[in-house]
């Protein structure tokens, strides 16, 4: 049988491919198909609408840190973005267009939380539990859930006390007032040097709780002018030629994060600059100075955070937190503050992105608990060795810290759909890496990784696993070469069965051997 026929099993609802999200990877993933002629797959999505992340992050101030221009698909460039770096509410109307556009809407079963995945050894398909409860089955599973969904908070002395509003960057409560309010916000990370600024003319007071400065460079972003829009709608190849140079400019970053890391010497004179010119008093200029190497956590962008810092009512708190009480927080020096609301800007579980007891393999393991015990892991970036016909988009390693993720995303969808023909052509039922081939890439991969100035600069970020200390979020080189490794798809690395239904114990075979007729 081919992995193209539908089958019911049980009654259950068969599709031969489950998507699992709707931002950039997996709507991307459902056009790419749906181009191709494919109609037999379906995408799940926890959200009411498209847009992934673009859809759940809405707080004051979101918006992209790479050109909107780069930040976009391959085949439907936007001419009509507003500014360089697009805000949120156009990039989130940016990907619904591109869902009506593609015809994928009817694909996607909306507030279709997906709770667990199973491997079937007998069907040779995965079995999908929603939170509903329902089962759902299919031939292939493609995750574009990606890294940055589940969202991170610190473990706080007393926080379940506290009786005033309290809420994530990403379960923004735009209901709730912060006119006038006392405000403690914990962390400073991306997320808050966007909402800091947005927030702080309006609350009373703005207690900013900071564990680790970033190193934040100016943004140099823009209106794009009227005459801009209309050139780049008449002429199609001058946005496309914007869009070559942006990225030529991006990928000279690489140098300096993943080769020769003493470059970041010189970028750390322009963010130091930064600091001098916006910040006069030298209490604040010493706790907004980072002390590790530029580039060892993610640098930021931005021109208002450090104004905003250095207004009458806001402070920014460094010696940690001791407890949270009803009304208050209570800091490591004894200093307690009375507030009516706490902000968490602590960021995403991006190490840590499937949940322990969400996605077995064969025999039952636990991707998270057992195959990740050390952090996450793939073949690159995209398949992982025991969990069959399983495809990662934004996988382990895929990451960036220099430029546009959708380049990531685009090259491993490529790598995804020549795979699925490689499977139809050969009559594949399931397809894995061998178990030797991923670990050898991987080792190369970090031998290279602890070369750059994530693993050197001196810092702990949330790119390296905080139990093996590896970098299992960030590609360690050129997205050009990443594009290159996948954009065939190299059969001599995985082995695959041919298994019928009533025969699931045929043996593995390597895709790199030729099939005889009859031969499982």
């Amino acid at each position: 049988m081919k992995i193209g026929e539908n089958e019911a099993v049980q009654g259950r609802e068969h599709h031969k491919i489950a998507i699992l999200g709707s931002g950039f990877s997996g709507l991307g993933m459902a056009i790419r198909l749906k181009q191709r002629g494919e109609e037999d797959f379906v995408v799940f999505e926890k959200e009411a609408g498209v847009g992934g992340t673009w859809r759940v992050n809405h707080y004051p101030g979101c918006a992209c840190d790479v050109q909107s221009h780069l930040y976009s698909f391959s085949f439907e460039p936007n001419p009509n973005w507003s500014r360089m770096f697009a805000p949120q509410p156009e990039i989130k109307a940016y990907l619904e267009g591109c869902a009506r556009k593609y015809g994928v809407l009817p694909h996607i079963r909306f507030q279709t939380e997906i709770a667990q995945l199973h491997w079937d050894e007998g069907h040779q398909h995965w079995r999908i539990t929603d939170r509903h409860g329902h089962v759902h089955t299919a031939n292939i599973v493609i995750s574009g859930m990606g890294g940055l969904a589940i969202p991170a908070y610190p473990q706080l002395k007393g926080l379940e006390r506290f009786q005033g509003k309290a809420f994530h960057s990403q379960q923004w409560d735009h209901d709730y007032p912060l006119d006038g309010k006392r405000v403690a916000v914990i962390g400073t990370g991306a997320s808050a040097i966007q909402f800091v600024p947005k927030i702080q003319p309006k609350v009373a007071r703005l207690e900013l709780y900071q564990r680790t400065p970033p190193w934040i460079i100016p943004k140099p972003d823009r209106r794009i002018s009227d005459i801009e829009r209309r050139l780049f709608q008449r002429f199609p190849a001058a946005q496309k030629a914007l869009r070559g140079a942006i990225y030529t400019m991006l990928e000279g970053r690489v140098l300096g994060f993943a080769i020769h890391p003493k470059i970041m010497e010189l970028p750390k004179l322009l963010a130091l600059r930064h600091i001098r010119r916006h910040i006069k008093d030298p209490e604040l200029r010493r706790k907004v100075t980072p002390d590790y190497m530029f580039g060892c956590k993610r640098v930021l962008m931005s021109d208002d955070y450090y104004p905003a810092l250095a207004q009458p009512n806001v402070d920014v708190i460094t010696s940690g937190i001791r407890e949270v009480r009803e009304h208050s927080i209570v800091d490591s020096d004894g200093v307690e503050r009375e507030i009516d609301a706490i902000i968490f800007g602590t960021g995403f579980k991006a190490t840590d992105p499937v949940p322990a007891g969400t996605i077995f393999g064969r025999g039952g393991v636990d991707l998270t608990e057992r195959a990740w015990k050390d952090g996450p892991e793939a073949y690159k970036g995209t398949t992982v060795a025991g969990f069959p016909n399983l495809f990662f988009l934004m996988g382990p390693n895929t990451g960036l810290g220099h430029s546009s993720m959708v380049y990531m995303i685009e090259s491993q969808i490529s790598y995804v759909l020549d795979a699925l023909v490689q499977m139809e052509r050969n009559d594949w039922r399931s397809l894995e890496p061998r178990p030797e081939v991923q670990a050898a890439y991987n080792q190369a991969l970090q031998g290279k990784a602890r070369r750059s100035v994530w693993n050197s600069g001196g810092c702990s970020s949330w790119y390296l696993h905080p139990v093996s200390g590896k970098n299992t979020s960030l590609w360690p080189g050129f997205t050009w070469q990443f594009r290159r490794r996948t954009r065939r798809f190299d059969v001599a690395a995985y082995q695959a069965e041919r298994v019928p239904a009533h025969s699931p114990e045929a043996p593995a075979r390597s895709l790199g051997q030729p099939v005889e007729e009859g031969s499982t």
